[in-house]
């Protein structure tokens, strides 16, 4: 057993500590270092974003509606749908022309910046 005086804040106490185990102080064992885990596999992309250009949020918010649908023809420039953002309607618009091969919101979801929306072909 050690008696040991130690002093918290202005004010000393006498304390006595008890060694457990053998008397002679053992040298500490390192803590064994686990493994680190594996790195998560990506996650699996839509099936829609394999057949065309993905059309990705801009940023986070809220789907308000889709004017867009599978199998659609759209025109560069036109409106696919719209993102509400921090109180503001943001019109999302198709940078090319092409065909509407998967739409993967719908109006009420909520999305993160580079969520895919929607595939173009």
């Amino acid at each position: 057993m050690k008696n040991l005086k130690i002093t918290v804040n202005g004010k000393t106490y006498d304390v006595a500590v008890e060694e457990v185990g053998s008397t002679a102080a053992a040298a500490p064992t390192p803590a064994p270092t686990p493994a680190a885990a594996p790195a998560p596999a990506p996650a699996a992309a839509p099936a829609a974003a394999a057949d065309g250009n993905p059309v990705k949020a801009p940023m986070p918010g809220t789907i308000i509606n889709v004017f867009a649908k599978q199998g659609d023809t759209v025109e560069k420039g036109q409106v696919l749908l719209i993102l509400e953002a921090m109180k503001m309607e943001n019109e999302i618009q198709a940078a090319e022309a092409g065909t509407v091969t998967g739409v993967n919101v719908k109006k009420g979801d909520t999305v993160n910046a580079d969520d895919v929306l929607l595939t173009i072909a």
